[in-house]
């Protein structure tokens, strides 16, 4: 069977029953036939569930008359302003977004739309270059001048009609700056919260995209990842994100920590949404090398499927325990699960650390080096922060700038010797594990319940599941599995090399079985961190 480009294959994949049909029950529930715009201080009626739309049922409204993309982008942006006081996530809304929304009223109305992001509010880490729109890594460092370009993956979603709606705060310079870091906190934004209990943290890096989420703040918002910080902060405010295949979506214009590793990724509150945005980021030329071949299964069927269960039970008997419901699950749905442990964990966990230093050191410079304005390279960096105490209210040290500073360069030998083997070992473990048990897919709990965030403590993530696929530059897809007490708990699924469309696919599967999606209820605490 001829191969197709990633974009083609999610298309057919969750094609039928996943993108069309009727909108749901909530969405019938109400009528939205004009553009004029509510009293400022009420909601607009949509005659949607926020919640639970997806992008397919919101295109449906759009096409038979009854909702427009400027009523889309005014909901979401009356949510901005009216819940995220609660949860800080939003750094700032563009203030073009109802011109976006407007320009895509016109092409719904002459039937010219450009896909199904024409008119879908996105949310965008801050650490992805926007035209004209401050883009700062969470530091002062980069507050002052916009940058004037447009990263490549903005540049996508422009083309494909998507409303860019605003910038989601992150945790300062993705954590990669202190030894002992707060994840969503930033010297710009100040500390994200987590929507399901206030107290806890939300994950890092791409804190903001994932709260928001949760927050009902956007459809859609792009996160970026090294290791974890796409589908960490998915798993802990339980919403969908896709960690792709490197170099799947482009990193021009992303503030970097390393290439070898970073990747730029789509975040949605499903799976369909998640597909669909990653179809419009994705770089065909390098889809097309790599695609997959056709999944012969129908979507949303596990029957027959194999999955390999990475319980990792050092994430606490609650999180073990979810896993083992979960197993039971996806077996009454018609899978087969087995127990595995991917091999070559401890000498991965060894040798990243150190190559990411080189790395950040060589890709930091480079980056810095395109912005008008503020430290020129890493070193400038370190004396401005040493310079600025606002950039030391939650924690001071940046003792990881200072490392990557004296690190070996990219062209030392040691160093390209630690990268090649991290390379083999991370695919191998991959690799070997789905030939040995023959799957479809290997599964593991994405993150442990939500520590209380301190800024005097830093975190408490050493979470091992997301590291395997980073640094082998394979996918993983983190879909929602359901709840320690009040914390959302997801289930991290990993495939092969460029099997984005069949991990989509069978996590569209997995995530229909599982149904574990609520809304939160921005509780203030719940009690003590559980024990690990």
């Amino acid at each position: 069977m001829r191969k197709r480009s990633v974009a083609t294959l999610i298309t057919a994949l969750l094609a039928g029953s996943l993108l069309t049909g009727a909108p749901s029950p909530s969405a019938e529930a109400a009528d939205t036939r004009t553009d004029s715009a509510p009293p400022a201080d009420s909601p607009p009626r949509l005659g949607v569930d926020l919640d639970t739309v997806t992008i397919p049922e919101l295109q449906a409204r759009m096409a038979d008359g009854s909702l427009t993309p400027s009523a889309l982008t005014r909901a979401y942006l009356w949510r901005i302003k009216t819940v995220d006081p609660k949860v800080n996530a939003v750094l700032r809304t563009d203030p073009t977004a109802r011109q976006q929304a407007a320009a895509s009223d016109a092409r719904h109305r002459a039937g010219t739309t450009r896909g199904p992001l024409d008119g879908i509010p996105v949310l965008i880490k801050d650490n992805v270059d926007t035209r004209g729109l401050a883009s700062t890594a969470g530091s002062l460092a980069l507050a002052d001048r916009p940058p004037k370009t447009d990263a490549a993956l903005v540049t996508r979603l422009r083309e494909a009609g998507a409303v860019i709606l605003g910038k989601a705060n992150l945790s300062e310079w993705a954590n990669f700056r202190a030894a002992k870091p707060t994840s969503g906190w930033s010297a710009v934004g100040g500390q994200t919260h987590n929507p399901y209990v206030l107290d806890r943290n939300p994950c890092g890096s791409s804190a903001g995209s994932g709260a928001a989420l949760a927050a009902s703040l956007s459809q859609v918002a792009i996160g970026t990842e090294t290791d974890g910080s796409i589908v960490c902060p998915a798993g802990m405010n339980g919403v969908v994100g896709l960690k792709p295949s490197l170099g799947l979506v482009s990193g021009d214009g992303v503030v970097p920590i390393s290439a070898e590793q970073d990747t730029a990724g789509p975040m949605a509150r499903n799976v369909i949404d998640t597909a669909l945005t990653l179809a419009v980021l994705s770089d065909h030329d390098a889809a097309h090398r790599n695609s997959p071949a056709t999944d012969p299964a129908r979507p949303g069927d596990l029957r027959g499927k194999r999955i390999g269960l990475w319980r990792l039970p050092t994430l606490g008997p609650k999180v073990d325990a979810l896993m083992v419901r979960t197993a039971q699950k996806l077996r009454s749905a018609g899978a087969e699960v087995v127990e595995v442990t991917p091999p070559y964990q401890e000498r991965l966990a060894e040798l990243e650390f150190p190559a990411l230093l080189s790395e950040f050191h060589r890709d930091i410079d480079a980056y810095l080096a395109t912005r008008e304005g503020g430290p020129r390279d890493l070193a400038e960096l370190i004396e401005f922060n040493r310079d600025h105490p606002e950039e030391q209210t939650c924690f001071s040290g940046q003792e990881l700038f200072e490392s990557a500073l004296a690190a070996p360069p990219t062209t030392d030998p040691e160093y390209r010797a630690m990268r090649a083997e991290l390379k083999d070992l991370s695919r191998r473990s991959i690799d070997e594990t789905l030939a040995t048990y023959r799957l479809d897919a290997i599964a593991a709990p994405t993150n442990p319940p939500a520590w209380t965030t301190d800024c005097a403590r830093g975190d408490n993530d050493v979470i091992p599941s997301s590291t395997p696929a980073a640094v082998s530059g394979y996918p993983s897809l983190s879909v929602p599995a359901g709840f320690a007490d009040e914390l959302p708990v997801g289930l991290l699924l990993t495939a092969g090399n460029h099997q984005d469309g069949k991990l989509l696919s069978l996590g569209s599967a997995v995530e229909s079985r599982l149904d574990a999606w609520r809304a939160p209820r921005y509780l203030p605490t719940v009690g003590p961190d559980p024990v690990r």
